[in-house]
This record gives C-alpha cells, sequence and structure tokens, in this order.
C-alpha cells in the first residue's frame, strides 16, 4: 500500500473506471481494505480524496476548508443540478439562495404537502383497482410530478403530464449514464429550463398570479444579494431543483414498497398509522437502500486533519452509502431495524442520504423534509390503506447503476383498498 503523508493511496494512473464499475461501493469497498476514514487516488485524471464515516461528514462539511462552487462535474451540471444551482454556491450568495428554499418549507406548506399527496394516491388507488397490474415507479414518477407541480404553483394540464414526467425523471435517472442515455438527459434539462423560463417571465409581467406562498411565486419574485431580481435562468434552475427532487421520490417509494414486502414483521407494526413508527420506517428507508453513492467538494485551502493533508483544490468525494451503513456508528448496518431510531440521538453528520450538515445555512439537503412527509403518506397507504399482490419478478437492485431502482420498478397485482 503507497503511502503519501500518511493517507493511503489507490495505486494506478486512473481510477474513474472503477467507480463505474462499483458504483456505490468504491469508497466502502477501499474504506475497508486500508482501515482508514480517507484515501486517495485519481478520478478523471485529477488527485482526489475520498472520505466515509461520522468525523469524516463533520470536517467536509466545514465551510472554512471545503467549497462547492466547481466542484461538481459539468456532466452532472448539465443534467441533475443544473448550471449556478444552490448545490454549487458558497458563502453569502448560497445562504441568500437557501434561505429561499428553507422559506418554502413551513409548517402549514409541509401539511398542505401531505394533503395532497394522500388526496393523489387515493385517486390512484381507484384507478389501481381495475387494473390487471401496475409497475409501480412509473406510477409513482406520474403522480409525484402532479403532486410537485401543484405544491409548487406551476401550472400543468392532463395533456402535459406525461410529456414533464418522462422530461424531469430524465435529470435524474441518466445523469450518471453514458451515451444516447445522457444526451437526452441534456436535453431533458434545456427544454425543462425554457418551459420553467416561461413561467416565471409570465408571473413577473403578471400574466400568471400563482399564490404568495409556492415555490413559483417565491423564487420569480426572489431578490439576489444587490436587491435585484434573480435572472429568469438562475431561478429556473432553482425551481427545478424543487421540482425534480419530489419526482425522485419516486425511487425511495419503491424501495419503501419492497421493504414492505420483504419486511412484512416490520410493515405489521405500523399497522395504527403512527407517526412516530411511520418516521423511524421511513428513516430505515433512507439509511438502508442506495440513493446518493457519494457528493463532490474541493479543499479551499491547505490543512492537515488526522495526520492526513488536504491540498487546495483538491476534489473531495464524501461516501454518503458507506457512512449510511459505517458499523463504528450504525448497530448491524446491514440488517433492516427500524427501530434503530425509536431512541436515536439526531445528528446531522451520522445519517446522511441527502447529504449533511445544516439545514438553515450549511449544504443540507433543504427537501429532505419534503421527502419524509411524502415517504410517509406512501407508507401508510402501502403499508395500511390497499392490499396487493407481488407477482414473480426480479426484485433485485444493483449497487452499480446510478440511481439505483428495482430492476422490475416492483410490479403490483390484485390491488384493492382496505
Amino acid at each position: 500500500m503507497k503511502q503519501q503523508n500518511w493517507m493511503p493511496e489507490e495505486e494506478g494512473i486512473d481510477h474513474t473506471a472503477g467507480v463505474i464499475r462499483e458504483g456505490y461501493m468504491y469508497i466502502p469497498n477501499r474504506i475497508r481494505s486500508y482501515q482508514t476514514p480517507v484515501f486517495k487516488t485519481k478520478i478523471l485524471g485529477a488527485d482526489a480524496i475520498c472520505m466515509s464515516g461520522q468525523q469524516a461528514t463533520e470536517l467536509f462539511y466545514d465551510t472554512e476548508k471545503f467549497e462547492r462552487s466547481s466542484a461538481a462535474p459539468q456532466r452532472v451540471l448539465k443534467t441533475l443540478f443544473g448550471k449556478d444551482g444552490v448545490q454549487t454556491l458558497d458563502g453569502d450568495e448560497h445562504r441568500n439562495r437557501k434561505e429561499m428554499f428553507m422559506s418554502l418549507m413551513t409548517k402549514e406548506r409541509l401539511e398542505k404537502l401531505r394533503q395532497l399527496t394522500t388526496l393523489r394516491f387515493e385517486e390512484k388507488l381507484n384507478d389501481w383497482s381495475y387494473k390487471k397490474e401496475i409497475v409501480l415507479y412509473e406510477e409513482m414518477k406520474k403522480m409525484l410530478t402532479r403532486i410537485a407541480c401543484e405544491w409548487a404553483g406551476v401550472p400543468l394540464y392532463a395533456s402535459e403530464l406525461e410529456n414533464r414526467t418522462n422530461q424531469l425523471a430524465k435529470l435524474f435517472q441518466d445523469a450518471a449514464s453514458i451515451g444516447i442515455g445522457y444526451q437526452k438527459s441534456v436535453k431533458s434539462r434545456s427544454s425543462a429550463e425554457k418551459w420553467i423560463r416561461g413561467l416565471i417571465e409570465d408571473v413577473r409581467e403578471g400574466k400568471l398570479n400563482p399564490e404568495d406562498e409556492t415555490a413559483l411565486a417565491v423564487m420569480s419574485r426572489h431578490k439576489n444579494l444587490n436587491g435585484e431580481l434573480l435572472e429568469t435562468q438562475t431561478a429556473a434552475v432553482d425551481l427545478l431543483n424543487i421540482l425534480r427532487p419530489i419526482v425522485a421520490i419516486s425511487i425511495f417509494v419503491n424501495f419503501t414498497a419492497l421493504a414492505v414486502y420483504h419486511y412484512p414483521e416490520e410493515a405489521e407494526k405500523l399497522y395504527d398509522g403512527n407517526e412516530d413508527k411511520l418516521q423511524r420506517f421511513v428513516q430505515e428507508v433512507r439509511r438502508f437502500y442506495p440513493f446518493f453513492p457519494f457528493i463532490p467538494a474541493k479543499v479551499r485551502h491547505d490543512f492537515s486533519w488526522k495526520q492526513f493533508e488536504f491540498k487546495q483544490g483538491t476534489l473531495v468525494l464524501l461516501d454518503v452509502y458507506g457512512t449510511n451503513h459505517d458499523p463504528t456508528h450504525w448497530d448491524n448496518p446491514s440488517l433492516f431495524k427500524p427501530d434503530r431510531f425509536k431512541e436515536w440521538e439526531d445528528s446531522p453528520f451520522g445519517f446522511i442520504p441527502q447529504g449533511g450538515g445544516d439545514y438553515s445555512f450549511g449544504h443540507r439537503c433543504a427537501g429532505e423534509w419534503v421527502t419524509t412527509e411524502i415517504m410517509k403518506v406512501c407508507l401508510d397507504f402501502l403499508a395500511n390503506r390497499m392490499t396487493f399482490d407481488v407477482p414473480k419478478q426480479d426484485l433485485s437492485f444493483s449497487y452499480v447503476n446510478m440511481p439505483s431502482i428495482p430492476r422490475s420498478k416492483v410490479v403490483l397485482t390484485n390491488i384493492r383498498k382496505k
């Protein structure tokens, strides 16, 4: 094992192929092999440092030591995040835009989201009862596209639903792909931004009047640090960073259905619809199944940590999946145990399915509450308010493909309302 400044270094010219080949397990495999929380490698021809664990996460979210600007690969900006999205900002500009996002997460707005999700799921359940079978992932994408637009104040006609669903889904489904899949994702980003720019212009010109508390209204009227309205393109990117992640919750809902099916003894504990039990089950789904593999940042200036040297400008990848399965922090992390969250001490660094750090000022995902609220409603339906059969199918999922989705996308039959 080669050593440099006490940091284990993976030998070889470049290991981009290893990241692609091993996916979610690339960093955990080497952390386990080197028996340290960090190691050095080369990705896309440049030096990179990979880190895992609660202490590494706390370090990673120290904004004095790391920055996000220029950290995300251009491929990701062209698909998943969009150029100049809030995830890529630092300092006062980041705080300004993050406050805008957090203003949408009030108790009243989250309750509105729960009500919308309940209503739309009930409608879907009535529709599904007349069908021979459904593919849950495809159904949830459409349902969540409708919910996302309705909650955000974005007008969406029934005739648009299929197209907008495909458009938003391609932003996360194909963001890490290569070839034609990636090109379709780039094209979807361009057309989605054009769609949203038009709506923002309509709001600013008084042609469209969404409710004041909605994302469309807030982002159309938000002002930057200079007291000027955000550029239309920037506001469009931010609004898509509300819509896209909500549609992406379809992946978590698929894994929720998988957990209900694979762990019936845990699902049976939810019979009374207790909010705390639903919350624990949802959190364990988010911890247990793969979602984000890792998060990028760059070293702001030279510093040392635990005798490890970090050089200015070096790309750093925080291991999300491995941190959520770290045996030094989680008891039997390979087991699905919702009750591990029963007396769990909430930490912004130990449990990071959608990133870590502080909600209000750091880079922790502003939409995490949106995710858990939607998932709890869907879990209650899957566990308590409907019955269904799971026919023979391939319910396995990949630790290489990003994002990971059950291969059959979860086919359900004989769906009935309880």
